[in-house]
C-alpha cells in the first residue's frame, strides 16, 4: 500500500470537528465513496481502499448518501424484465 501526504490547514481541522487522526481515515473514506459513485472503483476496491469488508462498506454507503446498487436506465429495464417486473 502506498501512503499519501496531503497538508490540510488548521482551521479546517477545526471546522471538521475531528481529531487530526482521524482526519486521514476520513479523507480515505470520502474518497473511495467519491470513486465508487463515480464508477472508478468497484465496491470491493473501495472497501480495500478503506480497509474494510466490502458489505460493510455498501452499508455506509448510506451515510454518504450514496447508492449502493447504480444501474443505468437499460440495465435496469432488463433487470426488471428478468425479474418479471416489467410494467413499472
Amino acid at each position: 500500500m502506498s501512503d499519501i501526504l496531503i497538508q490540510i490547514p488548521d482551521d479546517t481541522i477545526v471546522a471538521l470537528k475531528c481529531l487530526p487522526k482521524d482526519i486521514g481515515d476520513e479523507i480515505r473514506m470520502l474518497a473511495a465513496v467519491k470513486l465508487f459513485e463515480m464508477g472508478r472503483l468497484s465496491s470491493g476496491a473501495a472497501a480495500r481502499m478503506v480497509g474494510i469488508s466490502r458489505v460493510l462498506f455498501l452499508s455506509r454507503l448510506k451515510d454518504y448518501h450514496v447508492s449502493a446498487l447504480s444501474l443505468t436506465q437499460k440495465e435496469f429495464i432488463r433487470e426488471t424484465e428478468l425479474l418479471g417486473i416489467s410494467n413499472l
